[in-house]
């Protein structure tokens, strides 16, 4: 009887803490959801609601035309356009150079390759924006500012290291046997990296697609300071812009915003446990 007494005791606590837990995640989970809701339903409110008579509520007028407002009149299929086409290339190169460069380090044999591999790794200290004054000053000095390219080659650049760091953590685990095989069939180097290393890093190019994509489509100081032609501005320059066009009407703004950050949403959401994944990979085993 007095085990039977301690077992439901002991059951009752681990049910206690269970709800308490769940508890604590759904209020976790509706406090970083609500920046979104409130962000959506800000987008649809006129500026008499923004302005504190409906600031967290449903929009009492759900006013879709400031969608159309911010499309049309703040010019935002070509920020779109050009966000996409940055986005694009920037993580073309990164993947391009972070599996050749992972390849030459960890699977061919030469002197200094952990040394390279460290150099690369210092990537990940420097933040992207202390570097903005000698980045201006070689794009401008090469003619590439007010191009596409003054933001593709950075956004490349900052993103190889940890692409990279993600590479390493999945070509280390295929077996160097297949590398071994493919030489006695009469593969180089050339062909053993598109034939045999390349199908097996899916994976990883998943990876590293998902958090370049973050890194560019975000971004602001760069595309505000490398491109001050209109006709290369990205989405976050083009909302910043709206703030003057728009100043008596903040709901165009809230659209535009929910233009640009919603596709960044919804990429992460779908794609967001390949990327915790290879972070433990890239930890573990880089």
């Amino acid at each position: 009887m007095a085990s039977d007494t301690r077992r439901e005791h002991a059951v009752e606590k681990v049910g206690a803490r269970k709800i308490i837990i769940y508890v604590i995640l759904v209020l976790w989970a509706l406090l970083n959801l609500f920046p979104v809701y409130w962000m959506f339903t800000f987008s649809l409110k006129t500026n008499e609601e923004i302005f504190g008579k409906n600031l967290i509520g449903l929009p009492w007028d759900w006013k879709w035309s400031n969608y159309a407002s911010a499309w049309n009149t703040g010019h935002m299929p070509l920020y779109f356009l050009n966000s996409v086409v940055v986005s694009v290339c920037a993580i073309a190169l990164v993947i391009i150079s972070s599996m050749m460069a992972t390849y030459a380090i960890t699977r061919l044999e030469w002197r200094f390759s952990r040394h390279v591999n460290a150099f690369f790794m210092l990537g990940l200290t420097i933040p992207i924006h202390a570097s903005i004054v000698p980045i201006y000053v070689t794009l401008k000095n090469m003619g590439l500012t007010n191009t596409y390219f003054a933001l593709i080659f950075p956004y490349a650049a900052f993103s190889l290291a940890m692409g990279i760091l993600i590479c390493t953590g999945f070509m280390v685990e295929i077996p160097k046997e297949l590398d071994e095989a493919a030489r006695i069939d009469g593969c180089g180097p050339w062909k053993t990296f598109g034939v045999v290393i390349l199908p097996l890093m899916k994976p990883a190019v998943a990876t590293i697609s998902i958090y370049s994509f973050l890194q560019c489509w975000n971004e602001l100081m760069f595309a505000n300071i490398f491109n001050s032609d209109g006709k290369y501005r990205t989405l976050p320059v083009g909302v910043q812009q709206l703030s003057g066009q728009y100043t008596t009407e903040w709901g165009p703004i809230g659209a535009a915003l929910v233009i640009a950050t919603f596709p960044m949403l919804i990429v992460y959401i779908f794609m967001s446990k390949k990327i915790q994944e290879s972070f433990v990979v890239g930890a573990v085993k880089g």
